[in-house]
């Protein structure tokens, strides 16, 4: 009754049934059901993944479904399910496969987790299995996929934060960083969102003591290739390695970003010479897409067209398509090291922009427009204080 492709013959119909199904509590009654299935039992087995599949549908169709399933039990029975025995079956890809939906851009579901009877934690045990052993199926890929998503969605309530680190999570993705295996890739976007923003402070400050430049570093000197099971390329694996070096300099303090610095120094500069390639790598792929939305704009222009704010938001996507998130963080990187007091830094990173052609001014123009978009914070006062520290940033570069 509630397949996608049946309701979506009838919007109005659609409409309808949604409305009446939502108004007389059915998550709550499918809740109630599934506690006493026993999927030992085939049948009871089957009844969970239909279940789950209505629940899909639902989301499918409207996207408050999500919130309204987080509200009437069903993040609390999935997260018991992904608990249990064996480590993966069907029932329980489902089961993440629907978590990652409710908690994918529904704030309050995110936060939910924060409370004492339903809690991130119980995500970790499910990804431990992976740090030293890799899914044999693409199903079960998908399985561990959706666990790290669901981690990296929850991750964004900054309450989420402390109990990752209270559950030992930031030492489990670390030693992950060290298995080369595939969970690798997606321990480091984790650990990416865990740092993010000033309540990612004390997840920075305990990588540092949890040595985890050690597993940081090499992967920065040599980003792992793209791999296609995963639908992860090298771009993306250069992007979360910055954005994580990126928050531990805007985060840390003393002792600890001296530890941070000091990597830039060791070595004859060599990991500042990587970051300069990175951003010579950046810029020209950033300079091309700007040399093609520009001609694209003069066709329109004597065609007629006005560029106007739609094609305007549609052209700074491709931009950060082709990587200006990603020049952005390593242009903040150059103006941190360069700013930290230590003279050969700077004077290598100058070296390298004589000889390659660049200047200070392309970083500096990059950094402003950076701040000038500055608008994820969740307050006005957040992305004041954000946009104060980048210009900041750029006067004392």
């Amino acid at each position: 009754m509630t397949d996608v492709d049946t309701l979506n013959e009838s919007e109005e119909g659609a409409t309808a049934l949604i409305d009446a199904l939502l108004d007389g509590q059915v998550i709550a009654l499918l809740v109630q059901n599934l506690e006493r299935l026993d999927e030992n039992v085939k049948e009871d087995s089957d009844g969970v993944h239909n279940t789950l599949g209505i629940i899909e549908n639902m989301t499918e169709l409207r996207n408050t479904v999500c919130q309204a399933a987080g509200k009437q039990g069903m993040l609390g029975w999935l997260l018991r399910r992904l608990k249990q025995k064996p480590p993966y079956d069907a029932n329980k890809l489902y089961s993440s496969e629907i978590l990652s939906i409710l908690l994918q851009n529904t704030e309050g579901n995110m936060g939910q987790l924060a409370s004492c009877s339903i809690s991130i934690q119980p995500l970790l045990p499910g990804t431990i299995l992976y740090k030293r052993y890799d899914p044999t199926s693409s199903d079960e890929l998908e399985f561990m996929e959706n666990l790290f998503n669901c981690l990296c969605s929850s991750l964004m309530c900054s309450p989420n934060k402390d109990l990752f680190l209270k559950g030992e999570g930031l030492q489990l993705m670390i030693l992950m960083l060290r298995e080369k295996k595939l969970s690798r890739r997606s321990s480091l976007k984790v650990l990416d969102y865990a740092m993010q923003g000033g309540e990612g402070t004390e997840n920075c400050s305990k990588f540092i003591e949890f040595l985890g430049l050690r597993s940081l570093f090499p992967l920065f000197m040599k980003p792992l290739k793209g791999n296609k099971k995963l639908g992860s390329s090298e771009d993306q694996v250069e992007e979360h390695t910055c954005s994580i070096i990126m928050w531990l300099f805007r985060n840390l303090s003393g002792n600890l970003k001296g530890r941070l610095v000091q990597k830039f120094v060791e070595n004859d500069h060599i990991k500042v010479d990587r970051l300069m390639e990175l951003h010579f790598k950046y810029y020209n792929k950033i300079q091309e897409c700007d040399a093609k939305i520009e001609r694209e704009k003069k066709e329109l222009q004597n065609e007629g067209e006005t560029v106007d704010e739609v094609m305007e938001d549609e052209f700074y996507l491709r931009r950060l398509d082709a990587g200006l998130f990603s020049l952005q963080l390593i242009d903040c990187i150059i103006m941190e090291v360069c700013s930290s007091g230590v003279a050969s830094i700077k004077q290598r990173v100058i070296t390298l922009l004589n000889q390659h052609g660049g200047s200070m001014k392309d970083i500096r123009a990059i950094m402003r427009e950076y701040a000038a978009s500055v608008g994820d914070a969740k307050s006005k006062e957040s992305r004041e204080a954000e946009k104060k520290k980048i210009l900041s940033l750029i006067d004392r570069f």
